[in-house]
């Protein structure tokens, strides 16, 4: 069973939103559906998140993203805040991941983060399914640390972090969440900070559309180029 099309669908719906993004939450939603790679229970969790997607006015989307995501390390959209915190493994694990990226043909801008989880959940897109599984099983305690992080803010968000847990069929005990180096909400800061950080350097990216917290948001051309593929197949 194939997982390609759902990771990418799952990447889309974890990057920072935007109208074209909103405009195609059905494709998101159908290839969710076509793929069946996930329970019918893990695809009900996504539907208000799909639904809030669809409906909303982007910019209250944004702000809501940005709240949660742009605020702290706790619920930091990057793996290696989590595993490493700010210690000195963590530039060795980006080259490492980095080399892994570029091992298989994807190769990012200096912008971008390749622990940014819609990045890394791409390249695991782009893998065999069996190896696909076990790429999502290694941060798996990641995954699951930040769903019953957001399930603690209600945010409908957490199904994304169900739904990867759920593929990568890995264990995750609470010793191994605990154990995360991540900081608190105490550690949050404020817009003017965030501005200020990001305003030392300018912001440069290949792909259109990307966030400003690094990763692209090309994920719903490559599911719209899928389809048509896909209906030209049947087509024939």
């Amino acid at each position: 069973m194939s997982m390609m099309m759902t990771l990418r669908g799952l990447a889309a719906l974890l990057t920072y939103p935007s109208e074209e993004l909103r405009a195609h939450v059905g494709e998101i939603r159908g290839v969710l559906v076509g793929e069946g790679a996930l329970s019918r229970a893990d695809r009900r969790r996504l539907e208000p998140l799909l639904k809030r997607s669809a409906e909303e006015d982007v910019l209250d989307l944004q702000a809501r993203y940005s709240e949660l995501f742009d605020r702290g390390r706790a619920l930091s959209l990057h793996l290696f805040e989590h595993v490493h915190g700010d210690g000195k493994e963590r530039g060795q694990a980006m080259i490492d991941l980095a080399e892994q990226y570029a091992a298989i043909g994807i190769f990012l801008d200096a912008r971008e983060l390749p622990d940014f989880i819609p990045v890394f959940l791409e390249y695991a897109s782009c893998l065999p399914e069996a190896e696909a599984r076990e790429t999502l099983a290694q941060p798996a305690h990641v995954f699951a640390a930040l769903a019953e992080r957001l399930d603690e803010k209600g945010s409908d968000f957490a199904a994304i972090f169900h739904a990867l847990v759920a593929l990568g069929k890995g264990e995750v005990s609470s010793e191994e969440i605990a154990e995360l180096s991540t900081k608190g909400d105490e550690d949050a800061q404020s817009f003017e900070e965030l501005d200020a950080e990001w305003e030392e350097a300018p912001i440069s990216f290949e792909m259109s559309g990307a966030h400003a917290m690094g990763g692209p948001t090309g994920v719903v051309a490559k599911i719209r180029a899928s389809n048509r593929k896909n209906d030209k197949e049947t087509d024939r």
